[in-house]
């Protein structure tokens, strides 16, 4: 802990309030609120903790904090600020999927449909239903039932849903709308809770149909019995008064917590969601934002009530989500709840194993390799490699691993633009220039470790530019290969040294994981711009094919391996002319 840290700590006030920690490149690495901000913050510097707060606490170099008036105010800034700045140690709930619904249409001659967009069109909408599945049986099921119509638009004849009962066919026949009407209730009724009204009245007309023995349509009736309860017996755990509620329950254990969802609509359990994260403050605290940033995402649709477990304040949660809170002490809905904390616990049981696992691969693995380099723990990694073939098409790629993993929509492609012929050390200097230049300039974050995939001439010129032109210092190291193009070592410093690393340690694995993925992704780079231009090389030798055309073509069939594979024909439907499409397929068959 550094002075300016210390000299903070003694000027936090007793108020509830939010709190923002900073890395040493000022970076908001976590966002926590706090009822008194003094004991809170100053429990990260004070006694002992577990691996996973530690690196949290390693990280920090200074703090803000917000004082609020209440703790409801510090939770709904929390729940902002975490939002804004994106924390990598916060919780982020990032599933950005939409439900579908089930959508009875206003139209003249109504339609059953599901759909994902709700829109003010006076149609009427239920849901939404979280097991997709679910609501596509329970569509399937309706259609069965009742005979409105399947098509977008009207046919001019009777379809195949006519013959089948399905369809009232308003294409060729008139509808009365209190037919209509009469259907859309009965579909409103049963989605809306009734379908045990509306098979009781099915089994009536059943019977009523085989006392006039008319077993033709009671074959029917008891045909849609059966498409009832098979659909509606896959719902085993349901209440008897079809609310709509969210039920929760959690476990939390060595600094991780577990939150089980139920999603009970019309009084069925349909589905659940699980999600497990690490904590750094009180578990009800951590608890709270968690359910506050649950809501909103706008995949999850608030319902009439929650469940909560009685550990919850649940005055805080009702004010935050402006939401009924139930916090039973008996009966299903308190089953219910133990249920959720029951299958919390389990998942956080089996998953303790897999995440130390994954930790050794991963975080530790950074770790270690930061000491055996003696540098910062580097959690942004960056590494460069180039490709090409005696200078032609020359390329370069970066990949980044952040906590020993790759983060791959932050990976980069460059066409080397001021170096002629194989020139290996200039492609590299090159690219490292453009990449840090634009990171300087756009206030991008900079990496921890540089990794070059190279020997003691790719390093030293990339270091010359980084120093002498960037004014940076950043950590820079070589990979070397053997003959076999295996990791094989590692150098660092000025002046460089090998660096010795087990071969068989979680660390030497990451260098490996790292060194080949960014050749990977360069070699499939520079195969991609060969290609390209061996192709426009190949039409360039075709009389009658200039660049309007040659761009044409590669429009029309995306690729180059499409093209070798297209026909006469289909060249000239790309709009070539006879003579020369058969020249194309003709140099591309050879």
């Amino acid at each position: 802990m550094n002075q300016h840290i210390k000299d903070k700590l003694a000027l936090l006030p007793d108020q509830p309030g939010c709190y923002l920690m900073k890395d040493r490149q000022g970076t908001i690495i976590y966002v926590g609120k706090a009822k008194i901000l003094k004991n809170r913050v100053r429990s990260y510097f004070t006694g002992s903790h577990d691996g996973k707060t530690l690196r949290l606490v390693n990280e920090i170099e200074d703090f803000e904090y917000i004082v609020t008036s209440s703790d409801m105010e510090a939770l709904i800034l929390e729940l902002n600020l975490i939002k804004k700045h994106d924390p990598k140690y916060n919780v982020m709930l990032k599933d950005d999927k939409t439900y579908p619904f089930i959508k009875l249409t206003a139209e003249r001659h109504p339609r059953l449909i599901t759909t994902r967009k709700v829109k003010k069109d006076r149609g009427k909408y239920f849901g939404p239903y979280p097991n997709v599945m679910a609501a596509n049986e329970t569509k399937k099921l309706l259609d069965r039932i009742y005979p409105l119509r399947k098509c977008n638009t009207l046919p001019d004849r009777v379809c195949l849903y006519y013959h089948l009962g399905q369809c009232l066919a308003p294409c060729v026949y008139e509808v009365d709308e209190q037919e209509y009407k009469k259907i859309t209730d009965d579909i409103t009724r049963f989605l809306n809770g009734g379908y045990k009204d509306v098979k009781k009245e099915l089994t009536e007309k059943m019977q009523a149909a085989a006392e006039e023995l008319d077993f033709e349509r009671a074959k029917e009736y008891r045909d849609k019995i059966a498409h009832i309860e098979a659909t509606m017996e896959k719902q085993k755990m349901s209440t008897t008064d079809f609310t709509d509620r969210d039920v929760f329950g959690y476990a939390f254990d060595k600094g991780w917590m577990c939150v089980q969802v139920f999603f009970i609509r019309q009084g069925k359990l349909i589905e659940r969601d699980v999600s497990m994260f690490p904590i750094y403050g009180e578990p009800e605290d951590e608890f709270l934002t968690y359910l506050g940033q649950f809501y909103l995402m706008p995949s999850h649709f608030k319902p009439k009530e929650i469940l909560l477990p009685e550990s919850i304040d649940a005055g805080l949660a009702e004010g935050l989500l402006d939401v009924k809170i139930q916090q039973p002490k008996r009966g299903q809905k308190k089953d219910l709840l133990k249920l959720a904390n029951k299958n919390a616990k389990i998942a956080l049981k089996e998953k303790f194993a897999l995440i130390d696992r994954d930790e050794e691969r991963t975080i530790k693995a950074v770790e270690n390799l930061g000491d055996k380099l003696g540098i910062y723990t580097p959690h942004r990694i960056e590494a460069f490699d180039n490709s090409n073939i005696q200078g032609t098409d020359p390329v370069s790629a970066m990949v980044v691993f952040i906590d020993g993993k790759p983060e791959k929509k932050e990976y980069r492609k460059y066409k080397i633009k001021s170096v002629e012929g194989p020139d290996d050390y200039e492609s590299m200097r090159e690219v490292v220039r453009r990449r840090y230049s634009r990171a300087l300039k756009e206030g991008l974050p900079l990496p921890d470790l540089i990794i070059i995939d190279g020997g003691k001439g790719h390093v030293e010129g990339v270091r010359d530019i980084l120093e002498n032109e960037l004014g940076l210092d950043i950590p820079l190291s070589g990979l070397v290969k053997d003959e076999k193009h295996r990791t094989s070592q590692l150098m660092i410093g000025n002046p460089l040294e090998i660096v010795p690393l087990d071969r068989t340690s979680q660390e030497f694995y990451l260098l490996q994981r790292i060194q080949d993925e960014v050749h990977r992704f360069a070699i499939t780079f520079h195969r991609q711009v060969r290609g390209k231009t061996a192709f426009q090389s190949l039409l360039d030798d075709i009389p009658g094919i200039g660049e309007k055309r040659r761009k044409q073509l590669l429009k029309y069939f995306g690729s180059v391996k499409k093209m070798k594979e297209a026909s006469v024909e289909e060249v000239i439907a790309a709009g070539m002319p006879k003579g020369v499409a058969e020249e194309i397929v003709r140099k591309l068959q050879e």
